[in-house]
């Protein structure tokens, strides 16, 4: 592989969901699959072990352990976005050692989520052991922003600062925010940096000021169109394909996200097992699951979809 090789694809990523067994220890057969489905109708990569695969609710083995199973499975590695963010230091140093051992196009990192409140100078220098640490010029980290759920923003200036002193390693952000100001005025502020929208809604507005693409969890049913919205974004059906997808969204939204996704996959594919979550999180309640259906119905899921 080549160094051009290594560098994440601009485009439409799916937050994958991570299938587990009965047992809920982590179903790689079912897994495998998924992701190669993904690849195969639009996606132009994937994140594992993000918010949407229940990363925080597995441990650093099992993390390492899946993106192991994908790499041997021939999944294209610079199409991979490792999620390796944990409160720990040494726990993420470990997890991003080894993916970009296997050549990742790159990492996501959430900042340690734990403790609120905290200073940029605080994460600055978090995000300076590890970089310094890992000492890898391979190394590309995508940061993490999704307050809502770590209640730890990274702010402008801690951005700044990050992109000034690793220009070469810290290049890219998602933004989970649902703040279209803010995900507006980082491709504003910083020329060069790639900024993925956080959910396909925002997708066709990033695209038209330069943004990157998005990482959705809901790209896990809707990356058939929404990858039409990133491979014309101007065509005549852009408008029409973006109100679709925001439709799935918006329905998805009313619910829990992971079990309502999950419930999804099972009813799609017949494969009860889909339904399976790590606690806390806990599976759709039978009337929750039939509303869902029905709302997904109405917009005509899954045969304009997928």
């Amino acid at each position: 592989m080549n160094k051009k090789e290594l560098s994440l694809p601009a485009g439409v990523f799916a937050a994958s969901l991570t299938p587990l067994k009965n047992d809920l220890s982590i179903d790689f057969d079912r897994l495998i699959s998924h992701c190669r489905w993904l690849l195969d109708n639009g996606c132009n990569g994937i994140v594992v072990m993000g918010t949407t695969g229940e990363a925080n609710s597995f441990s650093v083995k099992e993390r390492m352990e899946i993106l192991d199973a994908l790499i041997e499975a021939e999944i294209p590695a610079h199409k991979l976005l490792a999620g390796t963010g944990c409160c720990s230091i040494p726990d993420t140093i470990e997890l991003t050692k080894h993916a970009v051992s296997h050549n990742v196009g790159g990492v996501l990192m959430l900042p340690p989520f734990y403790y609120k409140n905290m200073s940029d100078e605080g994460l600055h220098a978090y995000f300076k052991i590890i970089i310094q640490q890992i000492n890898n010029p391979d190394l590309k980290i995508y940061l993490y922003h999704i307050p809502p759920v770590s209640g730890v923003p990274f702010s402008h200036s801690l951005i700044k600062k990050l992109t000034s002193d690793f220009p070469e390693t810290v290049i890219g952000i998602k933004d989970s925010s649902g703040d279209w100001q803010n995900m507006k005025s980082l491709c504003e502020n910083f020329p060069g940096f790639k900024v993925y929208a956080g959910t396909e809604k925002y997708l066709l507005d990033i695209l038209n000021i330069g943004g990157a693409g998005c990482i959705s969890a809901t790209t896990n049913l809707s990356c058939r169109p929404a990858s039409k919205i990133f491979n014309d974004p101007y065509g005549n059906e852009a408008d029409s394909i973006q109100k679709k997808v925001n439709a799935l969204r918006s329905i998805i939204e009313k619910y829990p996200m992971i079990p309502a996704l999950k419930l999804v996959m099972a009813e799609v594919s017949g494969q009860v097992e889909w339904t399976n979550v790590r606690p806390p999180q806990t599976k759709l309640k039978k009337a929750d699951s039939t509303k869902l259906m029905e709302d997904l119905k109405s917009i005509y899921f899954p045969d304009e979809f997928v």
